[in-house]
């Protein structure tokens, strides 16, 4: 009988059986004197007993400020300081953080709050061209006239509560700054009897991927499945108390808050964040001037530094390792990262949100073919197969869908049982949807998808989801969307639009539409106007003839599937 696509990461490796808080503060007492956080742009460097500091009194005023364990509360920011505080001091009061993508705009803004019911929200002033308190007053004018604390807004019906990061005071709103001073001993003391209470199986993240059904889902995680998905994940790139890891990555994601954050704190690393936002020089100086041993990105980040005009004047020689992941990395670029960034031992890593994120990564020593062709082997703790459509487990070497399950599996999207169980069979399998192969050595390669998702630069996006607010356009009679190869970005959106009788419009109008409503990466690029689109007899659309079909039209070239 052949060997079977079915692997699991044997382990000597224990888990951590503590909540986020409490072995937070376990790390900030071994490592009180070194380097937690570096964030270049404020200019803050905090130790780890700094950071404990600022942490605890600003969980305390949270308390204060009337939040109780299980409320959920909402950030939506870039990279701060104020971000990476909000995260541990939310564990340890059992707050909920709610991550709220940066490039979210007022719709999108409107539906994460409402499902998941948020009843406060920390907030940035703005980020580049976004004016997030502009959007937040659109939908709750009622901020105006309230007094802080006291939101009732009818478009947010649960918000009560908004946190502004920096900026001028803000009518009806907190400063973030002074929630520390809030609070009073009673406070202080609870935080310490909520250590012995949170259990780590208690709900503490939850994160928005995108559906088929057109409508985010929140992927619900566990201290449990996050903390030890850190520690697995730093421990592949064999992190230390000694290793600096530049996180030019969003916090709002896993690949920051998680890889990044808890990676960091379960080997007492130093978290080093060089801007709000992606950018390449910055990131350049950052790891030139902290001496960084290890930087996180998706391939076109990697890209960018190496492409940077100025990139020869930077010493990266303290360069040892990294995370690549989010989209394929081709072989030249890996080979570019080893010669000319010293990342001699770069990891591959694939996952996702559902699954917190990790299951597969390489290893430090695999070959450089291993590393561009796989994902590597599954992580400690947890199982792999590979199945068929009846749900049987295929040979080594079979395409089919590939199925996770351990302590990685998130506890179900937020008050949605019915997609929860599509997605985490009775066997506790978790569905990726992508499909797969796993060989005799029991590396896995993703070689397809068989959800219809698009990943763009590492965001993930799900066409339904552009399709459902398209078709909000009054000119619009019927929409799909698909991704094609992108060169830059691995893939962009189409749009196919077939307008309603007599109508006409432009590919302008129908971009101007999108902006400011729907996040930039989910605008497509290429719009086509059509009279049908192609299907089977039974009336399905055949996007795969529309994708080569655009492929041909464009010029464009396909990207190979890793």
């Amino acid at each position: 009988m052949p060997q079977l696509s079915y692997v699991h990461g044997a382990s000597d490796t224990p888990f951590i059986g503590d909540t986020i808080g409490v072995y937070f503060d376990r790390v900030a007492e071994r490592f009180a004197g070194r380097d937690a956080l570096i964030v270049r742009h404020q200019q803050i460097r905090w130790t780890y007993g700094e950071l404990k500091e600022r942490v605890d009194a600003f969980a305390a005023g949270l308390l204060a400020l009337g939040l109780k364990r299980g409320d959920r509360i909402g950030i939506w920011s870039p990279n701060n300081a104020e971000w990476v505080t909000t995260q541990f001091a939310t564990a340890k009061v059992g707050l909920i953080l709610v991550n709220i993508n940066p490039a979210y705009r007022v719709s999108e803004l409107e539906y994460a709050l409402n499902k998941a019911g948020c009843v406060a929200l920390i907030t940035a002033a703005q980020f580049k061209t976004s004016d997030y308190l502009g959007m937040l007053r659109e939908l709750a004018p009622e901020l105006a006239t309230a007094s802080s604390g006291h939101l009732c807004a009818s478009r947010l019906p649960d918000l009560r509560l908004v946190i502004t990061i920096a900026g001028e005071s803000t009518r009806g709103a907190v400063r973030f700054d002074d929630v520390a001073s809030l609070a009073r001993d009673a406070d202080r003391h609870r935080i310490a009897a909520l250590a012995g209470e949170l259990q780590f199986d208690d709900p503490i993240n939850i994160q928005f991927t995108s559906g088929t059904t057109g409508f985010p889902k929140g992927a619900t995680l566990s201290h449990h499945n996050i903390l030890n998905n850190g520690l697995f994940i730093a421990g592949a790139m064999k992190l230390t108390e000694r290793d600096r890891v530049c996180i030019p990555v969003p916090l709002y994601h896993c690949f920051g808050m998680v890889i990044g954050n808890l990676g960091c704190l379960t080997h007492g690393s130093a978290m080093v964040y060089p801007s709000e936002g992606f950018d390449p020089l910055p990131t350049l100086e950052t790891i030139a001037a902290e001496r960084c041993t290890a930087v996180y990105g998706v391939p076109t980040m990697f890209i960018a530094q190496m492409d940077h005009p100025d990139f020869a004047k930077f010493d990266l020689t303290s360069l040892r390792t990294g995370m690549m992941a989010g989209s394929p990395c081709p072989i030249e670029v890996m080979k570019r990262a080893f010669s000319l960034m010293h990342l001699s031992e770069v990891v591959i890593g694939y996952g996702m949100t559902e699954t917190s994120p990790a299951s597969f990564a390489s290893a430090t020593d695999d070959p450089i073919e291993r590393r561009v062709s796989t994902v590597g082997r599954i992580l400690p703790h947890v199982e792999a197969k590979v199945v068929d459509a009846e749900g049987r487990i295929v040979p080594r070497g079979t395409a089919g869908e590939l199925l996770t399950r351990g302590y990685l599996v998130m506890l179900g999207y937020w008050e949605d049982e019915e997609k929860t169980r599509e997605a985490i069979d009775e066997a506790g399998w978790m569905h990726t949807g992508d499909l797969a192969t796993i060989d005799d050595e029991g590396y896995c390669n993703i070689v397809g998808r068989i959800k219809d998702m698009v990943i763009r630069g590492g965001e993930n996006v799900y066409p339904r989801e552009i399709e459902e607010f398209l078709y909000r356009h009054p000119k619009i009679q019927d929409v799909q969307v698909i991704g094609v190869p992108d060169p830059r970005y691995g893939e962009e959106l189409c749009a196919w639009v077939r307008l309603r009788d007599g109508e006409s419009a432009t590919v302008v109008e129908i971009r101007t539409f999108c902006q400011g409503q729907i996040a930039h990466y989910k605008v497509p690029r290429y719009i086509k106007f059509v009279d049908s689109f192609p299907m089977t007899v039974t009336g399905k659309i055949q996007k795969f003839l529309m994708r080569q079909q655009m492929i041909e039209e464009l010029g464009l070239i396909l990207q190979k599937t890793a």
